[in-house]
């Protein structure tokens, strides 16, 4: 929780109803040149469909979605999902992904509200190590940083970015103790 947002988890039937607004954040993340699996222009259904897709794993019980909702106008400002199907040999491990904050809704902390949201999150599903990557030299991997991730290395040439350059990851790691 922030001033300026609620973040919550959402259910199936919430997560389905919100892929208008989940596209809207994850288009205007691309089109700001985040680096997160899409390139520009991104399409409306092309967004939509991706949504539809994570809306499955909540309902396989393989991820978690939460949200930010600005606190006056309850419009959906940011995202993270916590990835729980993992490989039979890592059941206490999960993967942070697609931490987006609406480029109007971010300095406000919000991405920091949503990643400690996430942690707990992973914590209450009984996971006991988090994982992510992030585009390197950007203002998520300082979040990450200040956050208490520990910083395991870079990869040059990793993605591209949405423009089609070539782009470098930073991968981190954090602990957290059982609920």
């Amino acid at each position: 929780m922030t001033e300026h947002a609620v973040v919550r988890s959402l259910s199936v039937g919430e997560a389905r109803e919100s892929v208008p607004a989940l596209s809207a954040v994850l288009i205007d993340c691309v089109e700001g040149g985040s680096s997160v699996g899409f390139m520009t222009p991104l399409a409306r259904e092309k967004a939509g469909a991706f949504w539809w897709d994570v809306t499955e794993g909540i309902v396989a019980g393989k991820r978690i979605l939460l949200v930010a909702e600005d606190r006056a106008s309850g419009v959906i400002v940011g995202t993270v999902q916590v990835v729980l199907g993992q490989p039979e040999n890592q059941p206490h491990r999960a993967d942070v992904a697609k931490m987006l904050v609406h480029r109007r809704a971010r300095r406000r902390g919000i991405g920091a509200a949503l990643m400690r949201a996430a942690e707990d999150a992973a914590r209450a599903a009984g996971k006991t190590l988090l994982v992510l990557d992030t585009c390197s030299g950007g203002d998520a991997e300082r979040l990450y940083g200040r956050l208490g991730w520990t910083r395991v290395g870079l990869v040059p040439g990793y993605a591209l970015w949405p423009d089609g350059r070539l782009g470098d990851a930073t991968f981190f790691y954090k602990p957290i103790t059982k609920a």
